[in-house]
C-alpha cells in the first residue's frame, strides 16, 4: 500500500488556519511574523503528523535551492569540523542546507567540484580554499553570493572571515622573547597559501619590533603536513644551529618542527621551544602539550554563513565585509626559557 505524503495543506486544516500561515510559521526566515503561540501550534501539529518541508517546491517558489555549497581544502585537517559546524548551525536556523566537498588543495579538483555545485543550483559558496592568486573566484561572484573562510585573496575584493593574523603570531613571539629567545626561527606555510603568506609577513613585523633579525631564520614548506615541516624544520635547524625556538604557522607544521629537533637531539621544550596557531583537537595531550595560539574555530564558520547570509538578503550592492576575529595563545608545555643564547 502506497504512503501518501503529509502536506502544508494537512497540517493548515489539523490547525484550523490558512497553509500560507503554517508555511511563514515553519520557515526559520519568516516565523517573527506569527504569532509565538500559533508558531508552536503549528510545529507540534507538523511534528505529529511527520510533517517534512519539500526545500524543492519552496525553489520553486523563490528560484533559490536553499542550499549553500562549502569547498573544504581537507577534510582530514582537524581545523575544519569546527567552522564546518558553525555553518551548518548557522544556515539550519535560516533554513539552508550545507553541501560540503573536499579539493584536497588541487585546483582540478576544485574546479570539478565547485561546476558540480553549480549544476546543482546551490545559492551561494562558502570557500575555505583560496590561494592568494585566484583567477576563477571573480567569475563565480559574478554569478553568486560568495564568501571566504579562513582565507583572503590579494585583492581583498571578496568577503571574508579570517582571524587577526598580525595578532596571532605577535602573542606568539611576544611569549617566546618574554621567555628570553632571541634565535627564533619560522616554519611557513606554503608560500601559494594566503594563510602561509600573511602568519609569514606577521612574524617578520614582530620580529622586528623587538629588534630581533630573521636573516637564515624563515623557511617554508611546500604542504600543510607534518612530513613537510618536519624536513624543513630539520634543514633549518640544521644550519642555523643557535635557534632556540620555532614559531609555526599551523599546528601540523608545530608538530614537525618538534619531530625534526628530536631527531636532532633537540628535545622540546629543553633545547628547543616551538608554538603552534589554531589549536587543533589533542594538542593538550600530544608530548609535549603544544603551546598555540587558539582560533574560534566555530565561531569563524557561524560568520562566514551569517555574511553570506547577509548577501542573500539581498545586500549584495553593499561594501565588502571582512571580518577578523581575535585569537588567543594558549600556553602549554612545548615552550620553555632557553638554555642557551645566540
Amino acid at each position: 500500500m502506497t504512503r501518501v505524503a503529509t502536506t502544508l495543506k494537512d497540517v493548515a486544516k489539523l490547525v484550523g488556519i490558512h497553509p500560507a500561515t503554517v508555511s511563514r510559521a515553519l520557515n526559520p526566515r519568516t516565523a517573527h511574523l506569527v504569532n509565538p503561540a500559533t508558531v508552536a501550534r503549528v510545529r507540534k501539529a507538523a511534528a505529529s503528523l511527520n510533517y517534512v518541508p519539500n526545500p524543492m517546491a519552496s525553489g520553486l517558489r523563490t528560484a533559490r535551492s536553499h542550499t549553500i555549497g562549502v569547498v573544504i581544502p581537507d577534510l582530514t585537517n582537524p581545523l575544519f569540523p569546527g567552522m564546518v559546524r558553525g555553518i551548518q548551525d548557522t544556515l539550519a536556523r535560516a533554513g539552508y542546507t550545507p553541501l560540503l566537498v573536499n579539493t584536497d588543495n588541487d585546483p582540478e579538483v576544485e574546479a570539478h567540484v565547485v561546476a558540480s555545485l553549480r549544476a546543482r543550483r546551490v545559492d551561494g559558496f562558502i570557500l575555505a580554499t583560496a590561494r592568494r592568486d585566484h583567477p576563477f573566484l571573480l567569475e563565480l561572484s559574478e554569478k553568486f553570493p560568495v564568501v571566504l573562510i579562513n582565507r583572503v585573496t590579494e585583492s581583498g575584493q571578496f568577503p571574508s572571515v579570517t582571524t587577526d593574523e598580525m595578532h596571532g603570531i605577535r602573542l606568539a613571539v611576544d611569549h617566546l622573547v618574554g621567555l628570553g629567545h632571541r634565535a627564533i626561527a619560522h616554519i611557513g606555510g606554503p608560500a601559494w597559501s594566503s594563510t602561509g603568506h600573511e602568519r609569514a609577513q606577521a612574524f617578520s613585523r614582530a620580529m622586528k619590533s623587538h629588534g630581533l633579525s630573521t636573516a637564515r631564520r624563515m623557511a617554508a614548506v611546500d604542504a600543510w603536513s607534518v612530513e613537510s615541516a618536519r624536513d624543513t624544520a630539520r634543514a633549518l635547524l640544521t644550519a642555523q644551529p643557535a635557534i632556540t625556538a620555532v614559531v609555526a604557522a599551523n599546528d601540523q607544521l608545530a608538530l614537525g618542527a618538534i619531530a625534526a629537533g628530536r631527531s636532532l637531539k633537540l628535545r622540546c621544550p629543553r633545547a628547543l621551544s616551538v608554538t603552534g596557531y589554531n589549536d587543533m583537537p589533542f594538542m593538550d595531550i600530544v608530548d609535549p602539550p603544544l603551546t598555540t595560539v587558539r582560533v574560534p574555530q566555530h565561531d569563524i564558520g557561524a560568520e562566514a554563513a551569517r555574511l553570506l547570509l547577509s548577501l542573500l538578503r539581498d545586500d549584495a550592492q553593499s561594501p565588502v565585509k571582512h571580518v577578523r576575529l581575535t585569537p588567543e595563545l594558549i600556553e602549554r608545555g612545548s615552550t620553555a626559557p632557553p638554555l642557551r643564547g645566540d
